[in-house]
């Protein structure tokens, strides 16, 4: 049987019926001043969006640059685009995410892979000839 999520002692269901203020007190003292500071416009925009996919009457992809905009539990099931610094990458927002800002969710950095060493990388290299 599949544990069920819970958020400080909340189901997913309890923290959905809790209003904002109410949500906002059970944070970690770093969300919860983010989120009782005044609000950037990039935030306000993004969280109208949010609302109106809620309600149904916004049906396109929702992308943003807002990074620090922490996810709450009416964003659960969602699929957000947020952009790393070269693209914009979906994060489809499940339970555990609750309390988190959205940028951790989108890596900024990619791993490297290098490959073999070039002809003329080392000196060993000038001795192999071409023929």
């Amino acid at each position: 049987m599949a544990k069920e999520f819970t958020y400080r002692g909340r189901t997913l269901e309890e923290l959905k019926k809790l209003s904002d203020k109410e949500f906002i007190i059970l944070l970690p003292a770093r969300q919860r001043r983010s989120l009782k500071r005044e609000v950037s416009n990039a935030q306000k925009v993004l969280m109208v969006k949010i609302n109106k996919t809620i309600e149904g009457n916004y049906k396109k992809r929702i992308k943003t640059h807002s990074r620090d905009l922490v996810i709450l539990p009416k964003m659960v099931g969602m699929r957000i685009a947020v952009y790393n610094g070269k693209e914009f990458s979906d994060v489809v927002i499940i339970p555990e995410m609750v309390g988190h800002f959205l940028g951790e969710f989108a890596m900024t950095r990619k791993k490297v892979a290098h490959s073999a060493a070039g002809v003329g990388a080392t000196k060993s290299s000038k001795a192999i000839s071409a023929k």
